[in-house]
């Protein structure tokens, strides 16, 4: 799925899988979030709502410019830093270019489809 990205009113490319939850996080947009860090190793934001987590994917270990939704506490998160071993809990929906730095300092988002 192509989308558009805006960190903090630049542009940035990005694209969302084809599970459940990216889908319905598509149903959500256009989409502006406030971002905090967590960790030091992800900007997390939380939608207005709870995803679609259904048929999920395998779990996989998150890695830099990764786009995750964590279903317990409802939240975007995109990591600037890899992240821990795979959870179930933790669903990559896809995947923003950006550099480390640029995702790190973050604090907001928006997400649009792509026109």
């Amino acid at each position: 799925m192509d989308i558009r990205f805006t960190l903090d009113g630049r542009p940035v490319g990005a694209t969302l899988n084809d599970s459940p939850a990216a889908r319905d996080l598509a149903t959500l947009l256009p989409l502006t979030l406030d971002l905090k860090d967590f960790h030091g190793t992800e900007r997390i934001g939380y939608p207005p709502r709870k995803l679609d987590t259904s048929d999920a994917p395998e779990p996989a270990a998150p890695m830099v410019g990764d786009v995750a939704y964590y279903a317990p506490w409802g939240n975007l998160a995109l990591f600037h830093r890899d992240g821990p071993s795979a959870s179930a809990d933790l669903l990559i929906l896809g995947h923003i270019d950006a550099d480390a730095e640029r995702l790190a300092g973050a604090d907001r988002i928006t997400i649009e489809p792509a026109s």
